[in-house]
């Protein structure tokens, strides 16, 4: 349909009213889609609600639940006095997803990386040895959607044991990482509402939305995922139906989720029906107390959970999996089978071996010592180098959060670091409204030897010393500016 209005541009928009998908999911994702593509450029000032309203022939109320869900995802924008506007970049990045930066740093502190060195090269080898000499001829053909079955079986065993997590090896789907495994999801789900942590990874915000999720921002506190609030927003009809969580090493603040926390998640959603997405990405690796267990295994039914070797063995594998409800499983699946043939099975195989032969749990063990020690090398760099700063969140996993003592500008100081050729991550751009004048920085240390760290930090306090102060310390004027 053309929309004239003298408040905004003609655009081509298309509803189809016969169509499964609500009228609100096919005009988000319709708009979505005009800014990404570059058609409505970053500035374009949209028609008012009322307007749009009456060219497409649908209720106000619509346009403006619209126009939220998209101010909130960042790729619209309100200006003083009025009116909606594509968001600053909108066109090339509407959702800011730190990673590592084009040009290569000799030090980057970049949260995603495992020590990319440790890669069990010898075990790796052996295991596709004998792979390939041994498996049998049906192995080489198209791949099971759902994963190879000797993978599935040697998961099932393996998170069982080292997770608490109650699978079977017909629950389990394996897929290329958790970026697919969220993508799948948000796809079986159809557009529902998903709660997810703020701040969090921005990466899987964009992957659900990209996908027609309806997001809700779920507030982040020291306890972990502010529950209570969840179960207010789905009271006041926010119709969210699904949750996304990191409960054992919140991302990126790194905080876990408090056990009253948990209970009452899991009473939230056998009461509603709704589910718990679980994310147990860096798990693994506690280094001063015992690791919790997955969620999953207290309510297999609500919970589906997630891993990847992303972080144990190396992102470049694409190698994960999904333990899912019966309910979920069969729609996952479905979506698996028109999205590809599946992960590529000799690679399967020999994570089975790995996973059977002991050498995947001999590999953790290893690495654990050295990130511990990277951890503790951090630490002490910033008790020398930034005084004031702090390290706060568990002693666990691939990454850090540093507070410091005092507000700063994140994409300035971002490129005050870089000139110095280190890479830094500022933690007010996980936020679902970016605050680019925040006081924490999320630094990963697991791919950066102790000696590299300790200059790093070292770089990262004179970058910090040639960056002038914001003009204020609060972020009015940067909620949606990316």
């Amino acid at each position: 349909m053309n929309l004239g209005t003298n408040t905004g541009p003609e655009l081509l928009l298309e509803i189809d009213r016969t169509s499964r998908l609500t009228l609100r999911g096919q005009l988000e994702a319709r708009l979505r889609e005009a800014v990404r593509s570059g058609r409505l450029a970053t500035g374009t000032r949209l028609p008012a609600s009322r307007a749009l309203a009456h060219d497409l022939g649908v209720s106000r109320r619509l346009i403006v639940d619209v126009y939220a869900q998209l101010l909130a995802e960042g790729y619209l924008r309100t200006r003083p006095g009025g009116g909606t506007f594509v968001a600053d970049a909108g066109a090339t990045s509407p959702i800011p997803a730190p990673g590592p930066p084009p040009a290569r740093l000799s030090l980057d502190f970049f949260p995603g990386n495992p020590d990319l060195s440790g890669f069990p090269r010898g075990p790796w080898l052996r295991a596709l040895r004998a792979v390939v000499r041994g498996a049998p001829d049906r192995a080489l053909g198209y791949p099971d959607p759902a994963g190879a079955p000797e993978l599935r079986r040697a998961l099932a065993g393996h998170l069982g044991r080292v997770r608490g997590v109650v699978a079977d090896p017909e629950s389990i789907i394996v897929c290329s990482g958790a970026a697919q495994a969220l993508a799948l999801i948000a796809r079986a789900l159809g557009g529902a509402g998903i709660a997810v942590e703020d701040p969090c990874l921005p990466q899987h915000r964009a992957i659900l939305a990209g996908q027609g999720a309806r997001l809700a921002a779920l507030g982040v506190d020291g306890d972990g995922a502010r529950v209570q609030d969840l179960e207010r927003a789905t009271g006041a009809g926010r119709r969210v139906s699904a949750v996304l969580v990191t409960p054992a090493h919140q991302a990126p603040t790194g905080v876990a989720l408090a056990p009253t926390r948990r209970a009452r998640l899991l009473a939230w959603a056998t009461q509603t029906g709704g589910l718990v997405i679980e994310d147990d990405y860096d798990a693994e690796f506690r280094y001063d107390r015992a690791p919790l267990a997955a969620m999953q295994g207290l309510a297999p039914a609500q919970v589906a959970y997630l891993g990847t070797v992303s972080k144990t063995l190396a992102p470049a594998l694409r190698i994960g999996w999904m333990v899912l409800p019966a309910a979920l499983r069969d729609r996952v699946l479905s979506q698996r089978a028109v999205t590809d043939h599946g992960c590529p099975t000799i690679d399967q195989l020999a994570l089975a071996h790995l996973l059977e032969s002991g050498e995947y749990d001999r590999h953790l063990r290893q690495a654990r010592r050295r990130y511990r020690a990277r951890r503790d090398a951090l630490a002490g760099a910033v008790a020398e180098h930034l005084p004031g700063a702090t390290v706060t969140g568990l002693a666990a996993g691939l990454h850090a959060l540093v507070r410091l003592n005092r507000d700063f500008d994140g994409p300035a100081l971002m490129r005050a670091a870089s000139r110095r050729s280190v890479g830094v991550y500022p933690l007010g751009l996980s936020y679902a409204e970016p605050r680019p004048v925040h006081d924490g920085l999320i630094l990963g240390y697991a791919n950066l030897a102790e000696p590299a760290i300790a200059e790093g930090i070292r770089r990262l306090s004179l970058a910090l010393g040639e960056i002038d102060p914001p003009p204020d310390a609060t972020n009015e004027g940067w909620a949606i500016a990316r």
